[in-house]
């Protein structure tokens, strides 16, 4: 069970909720690494370890850029419009669907989907998701959450993959955000090429985009 953790600095930018200031570089996870290279196989590794982490992503991802990271909020509203696998784990009829991505130095991070059920949702987190800007990853900071790993729900991976494209099913996973032990949020996070910023992948395994 995660009960937070302390984000150093201004944090993570917002960008505007109308969808990204400029055009960002958006690649699956194992793009430009040398099938069977020592650096694919360090990145599969590092692959499978955020997949399974049960952290807060927003954190990884500031502490891979040495700092804060943009967030942009692609698409969010309130809808009773849901894939079939969302009310398959949460309650309620409405719901939050909010789409967002996290990028470091023009390069996508992570492109994530979350839905929320507003009949389940706690005040104080209410008001920090109807603001739109800030990563839902902050709300570990002031609440006790625990993350359960579900199967990630083809309906859900197909929104996704419509509003940002680059499909990537092996960089993706899917949990239940349960606050104070009520599932409230389905989170499916995908893992972008962003994630080995920093990693020294220009050598003989590399291959030039």
């Amino acid at each position: 069970m995660s009960t937070g953790s302390q984000h150093q600095g201004a944090g993570t930018q917002p960008a505007s909720p109308n969808g990204p200031q400029a055009v960002l570089l958006r690649k699956r996870f194992d793009d430009g690494l040398a099938a069977g290279s020592p650096f694919a196989a360090w990145a599969a590794v590092w692959k499978k370890m955020l997949l399974v982490q049960d952290g807060s992503a927003t954190l990884i991802c500031e502490t891979l850029a040495g700092g804060p990271v943009q967030l942009d909020v692609l698409h969010q509203k309130v809808t009773a419009d849901v894939p079939a696998g969302v009310r398959a784990h949460l309650p309620g009829t409405s719901f939050i669907e909010r789409q967002v991505c996290m990028s470091h130095q023009g390069e996508v991070m992570m492109d994530n989907l979350t839905y929320v059920a507003l009949e389940q949702l706690d005040p104080e987190v209410q008001r920090h998701l109807e603001q739109g800007l800030a990563p839902i990853g902050y709300i570990f900071d002031i609440k006790l959450t625990r993350k359960r790993p579900v199967p990630c729900p083809e309906g859900v991976l197909s929104r996704l993959w419509q509003r940002c494209g680059v499909p990537d099913p092996e960089a993706a996973r899917t949990y239940v955000l349960e606050i104070e032990n009520t599932s409230c949020m389905l989170i499916t996070e995908t893992y972008r090429s962003g994630m080995l910023q920093g990693l020294p992948l220009a050598g003989p395994g590399a291959q030039t985009a």
